[in-house]
This record gives structure tokens, sequence and C-alpha cells, in this order.
């Protein structure tokens, strides 16, 4: 689950904001419970015991079902990501690129793989061919197991104009067929033929829908990734505020006119499952992969 610092999140944190209801997602972590197992499990009456399981299923972290005549809860989710707002520096100007995510220029996937749009799949499922279907324009999710998906973008960097930071913004998960929520996935980020860094995306979500997934996509497969952002510097390179890896803007092989970004999962990468990459209309970020070249 991905959360922000909007009020559209402050139900899961009010859910969180309890000793008794911290206590209750401990006990669901082990395995699923009946109310009445928990209300002996935390010495409290079955009725409390409800009550703060209404919160925690108002938040949607936890689900319930019926087995017999006792009713048991699990938890639904296993990770939480709390985005905050990233800091824009005032005294940058910035060139703004935001790619379509199906604009890539060039490709090489394998199954399971696969394109959507607004309104349907594009193509057939789980074949490499329609990842060149003129259709693939009108695309908000891509995914593919293994392999690679670059794009290609102008450099508006102009010759008075000294390169400070590159930002790059995209939404990111595995790829899982259907879905899993845990299911590691390295994925490495190039820019211009560099290679930056490799991210271990944790999951290939459905444990919600996501905010901006079409009504058309089923429950049970990707509905939304995690925004990473990562920032080139001259003095390294950044993975949502963190250090990340020692790549500066100085190694960045120069191009008087495009800027080139290539996701990949690596023949030899450790965790190797998959990619999903979210644009507009799709997942909890109403947006395409975004690159942001800030100067002076």
């Amino acid at each position: 689950m991905q959360l922000d610092v909007s009020e559209g999140s402050l139900k899961v944190y009010e859910a969180l904001a309890s000793s008794v209801r911290l206590r209750i997602i401990r006990l669901l972590s082990e395995h699923p419970m009946s109310v009445k197992d928990l209300a002996t499990a935390l010495d409290l009456s079955s009725p409390i015991v409800t009550k703060h399981l209404n919160k925690l299923t108002e938040a949607e972290l936890i689900t319930s079902k019926r087995v017999g005549h006792q009713k048991v809860s699990s938890l639904k989710v296993d990770t939480i990501d709390v985005k905050f707002p990233h800091q824009i520096y005032p005294k940058f100007k910035v060139h703004k690129n935001a790619i379509p995510v199906g604009h890539y220029t060039e490709y090489s996937v394998e199954p399971s793989c696969g394109l959507a749009g607004p309104d349907g799949y594009i193509g057939k499922v789980d074949n490499p061919k329609y990842f060149m279907f003129a259709d693939r324009m009108t695309a908000g999710m891509i995914w593919f197991n293994n392999g690679f998906v670059e794009y290609q973008t102008p450099n508006f960097v102009g010759p008075d104009e000294q390169l400070e930071m590159l930002d790059l913004s995209m939404e990111l998960g595995s790829e899982f067929p259907f879905s899993n929520n845990t299911w590691p996935s390295d994925i490495t980020f190039f820019i211009n033929g560099k290679e930056i860094g490799t991210w271990r995306s944790p999951g290939d979500f459905s444990d919600i829908r996501g905010k901006y997934t079409p009504d058309w996509v089923p429950d049970n497969v990707n509905q939304y990734g995690i925004l990473k952002i990562l920032r080139v510097t001259d003095h390294g390179t950044y993975l949502d505020g963190q250090p990340f890896t020692d790549v500066c803007l100085k190694d960045l092989p120069a191009d008087e006119d495009l800027w080139t970004i290539r996701f990949e999962i690596k023949p030899d990468a450790k965790k190797s499952g998959g990619c999903t990459i979210f644009g507009k209309g799709f997942g909890n970020y109403d947006q395409n992969i975004e690159l942001s070249a800030y100067y002076s």
C-alpha cells in the first residue's frame, strides 16, 4: 500500500494510531484469527475487538470472512510506503519532458508481457510482437518479465545553460502473472547508455485498486506501483532522496539532441521478477515518465 500526506490517506493513519490495533496487526501477521481468539489474546471483550477490526477494515488494512459461525480476519497488506512531497530547488530553472509509457523507441521483452490502454488490453497479452503495434502509443501501462524498454526524449539544455541536476520520475512495480504483492525484482536504470543503478521492487501490487487504474482492469492484476525519483547530481545519484550510487552528471555520455532512458531486467539480475511501468491514467500517480533537467 502506498500513502501520501493528503487527507485521502488519513483513514490509514488514524487506524494505526492505536496500541490495540497495532497489537492486532502483529497478531494477524502470524496467521488469521477469529474475533474470539483475538479477544482472548488481547484480554478484551469481543465487542471492543470488533470495533477495532472495523477501523482496520475501513482503512483497507485487513479483510474478514465467515468461517462457519466465526468471523476470521487476516492482513490485507504487508508493506506501507509513505511518499512525502519532494523539494524543488527554486534557484534552478527546468526543462521538463513527459514521456508516455507506450512511446518507447527500442525494446526486447519476454512473456509475461503486454500493454494496456484506457479501454482494454492492446493486442494480445504475452505476445512480444504487439510491442510494435501502432496502438502501443495509447498505452498507460506496460509490463514484461525479462528484457528492456528504452525511451528517447529531447535534450533542451542549451549551450549557455549549465546542467545542475537531472530527475527521472516514474511509477514502477514488479511483474507476476496476475499479481503477487511479495515478488521482488531488480530493475536497472540507464541514462544515455550509462548504468545508473538497480532498485529492487518489492512486489506486483493488487491489494487495493490503483487510484487511477481504469475500471475495466480486473481486481486481481497489477493495480499500482511505487513512485520512484532518481536524481543525478554532480556529486552522486540519489533515489527518493537517499544516496543510491556514485554516478555523477559528468559520467553521463553527452548527447547534443537526446536523452535516452532504459528500464531493464538484466540477464544476471539476482531477483528477476519483471517490470511494470505505470503511466497517465493508471496506478496511483496520474503521470507519465518524467525527465526534468534543472539548469542555471
